[in-house]
């Protein structure tokens, strides 16, 4: 029997992982048929059925479940031997994949990754926003920036310090509908917040502002998109206050509520023997700690 090609395992491990051919395809950056196709000529390979196909997708079969911890081995045995092969004499080239949630991705970053590219232009960057955690182990990202204690082993991490977060609203807003004096004032205001409930909305209540999605006249589960209604001036919201300040017509509301969110930088250990991870890190790791310095 021919030996299985990796490409079709690693195919074959994606629609396991992500549950569909859809996410799969987008989770290795390829098409749907090309992942049908290198599912196809996995089975044909091995002369066994690995997922039942129907109009709800694609559903596996025992071989299909019995497939996947030796695919699982399989990549790490691939991620392993990449890093071995090109430790040795690498320069400061190559791709270079991070994740951050939407804010710190969209706001805070490109200023830092921009300085990195222009120190090192052979670097090839990706940046996923997400605020799910990635798994580094699995290689969904090299490097990720996290505003929770990293809990996997085998993880290199750095405390860069706290983000802090508080209320914020346009000066427009304010010259519109006043300046609320105490918490108990929020809710005759526009408040800008999640539609779903969050572990964030939680603490708000456990700070004392009982924050409730009904109390939201906007709801969106971006973060981004949230900013951008607190600039548009529709009404107040949380912010981070060193990006607000950035901005001298976003102004602090009831600035003795806030949040300190410490923040990391991680990646996995094992990649701290590539220059360009390692360079990559430091960049991060350098700018970020002077963005959390600049807390009001």
């Amino acid at each position: 029997m021919t030996a299985p090609s990796w490409d079709h395992c690693r195919a074959a491990l994606a629609v396991l992982e992500e549950g569909s051919l859809s996410a799969a395809a987008r989770a290795l950056g390829l098409t749907q048929p090309t992942i049908g196709r290198q599912i196809a000529a996995l089975e044909e390979t091995l002369g066994v059925v690995l997922f039942t196909r129907s109009q709800a997708g694609l559903t596996p079969t025992e071989a299909g479940l019995a497939l996947r911890p030796y695919a699982e081995a399989l990549r790490a045995t691939a991620s392993a031997l990449e890093r071995a092969v090109t430790a040795a004499g690498e320069g400061v080239a190559g791709t270079v994949r991070i994740t951050a949630s939407e804010v710190v991705g969209g706001e805070v970053l490109p200023p830092i990754l921009a300085r990195l590219h222009e120190a090192h232009p052979a670097l090839t960057l990706e940046l996923v926003l997400s605020d799910r955690v990635q798994d580094l182990l699995r290689r969904d990202a090299d490097i990720a920036v996290r505003m929770t204690a990293p809990l996997q082993a085998a993880l290199l991490a750095r405390k860069v310090g706290s983000v802090r977060l508080g209320l914020h609203a346009h000066r427009r807003y304010l010259d519109r509908r006043g300046t609320p004096a105490a918490a108990a004032d929020l809710p005759r205001h526009s408040l800008i917040g999640f539609d779903a409930e969050t572990a964030f909305l939680r603490s708000m209540r456990i700070e004392g502002v009982d924050f409730d999605r009904a109390l939201f006249a906007w709801r969106s589960d971006s973060a981004l998109a949230q900013l951008a209604a607190i600039r548009a001036g529709f009404g107040i919201g949380v912010c981070q206050a060193a990006l607000a300040a950035r901005n001298p017509d976003l102004v602090p509301v009831l600035p003795e509520i806030r949040w300190d969110l410490p923040t990391w930088i991680v990646m996995h250990e094992d990649l701290r023997h590539l220059r360009r991870y390692r360079v990559a890190f430091d960049a991060l790791a350098e700018g970020l700690t002077d963005y959390c310095a600049r807390t009001p």
